[in-house]
């Protein structure tokens, strides 16, 4: 009997104890936003061969602080980019030159895109027959995310302008080709 007592004296001690619902943790504060971020501006210059002629293209970024600002959800702000898109003759006169930015672009992207994207790039692609063709992205800022564009620049000085709707499996194919 001794022991049964002190087996159920034991077991009440033990069972009586109170899990404590308390729980120590460090405190984690959301990060407040810094002041406009703002990408470093860009410049790519180069020499084409279009229709059968020499042409040289520049292409400028640059930030802007006159046009509006977007916000991520953490609050954080970014400064929208103008970029400068110029096609020079051999001869050193202007065939074409035009100033883009993201208002060039809303009617190819969703809202969310028109509230919270910047104009990233602008980079010359390849000359196809008539066509000067550039590949123009706007982004999520600090993102992967981004809707890609096709502008092409006709013989004539026409401007067209399309959501690119072709993925770019050049790289793939390449990379498949060297594996085999």
């Amino acid at each position: 009997m001794a022991l049964t007592g002190c087996l159920v004296l034991t077991l009440m001690a033990c069972g009586g104890k109170k899990q404590s619902d308390v729980i120590i943790t460090e405190r984690v504060e959301a990060q407040k936003p810094q002041g406009p971020v703002s990408l470093q501006p860009y410049d790519d210059s180069r020499d084409v061969n279009w229709i059968g002629k020499k042409y040289h293209v520049n292409i400028h970024r640059q930030p802007s602080d006159s046009l509006p600002k977007v916000k991520d959800e953490m609050g954080q702000e970014f400064v929208d980019n103008l970029i400068t898109m110029e096609v020079l003759r051999s001869d050193g006169s202007r065939f074409y030159s035009r100033k883009f930015t993201k208002k060039d672009f809303e009617k190819y992207l969703d809202d969310d895109y028109r509230a919270t994207g910047i104009l990233e790039g602008f980079v010359f692609d390849k000359a196809d027959g008539d066509w000067l063709e550039f590949a123009a992205s706007v982004c999520h800022p600090q993102t992967d995310e981004y809707i890609p564009l096709i502008v092409r620049l006709s013989r004539m000085g026409e401007l067209t302008i399309q959501r690119d709707s072709q993925m770019d499996t050049n790289a793939i194919e390449e990379e498949t080709e060297d594996e085999e």
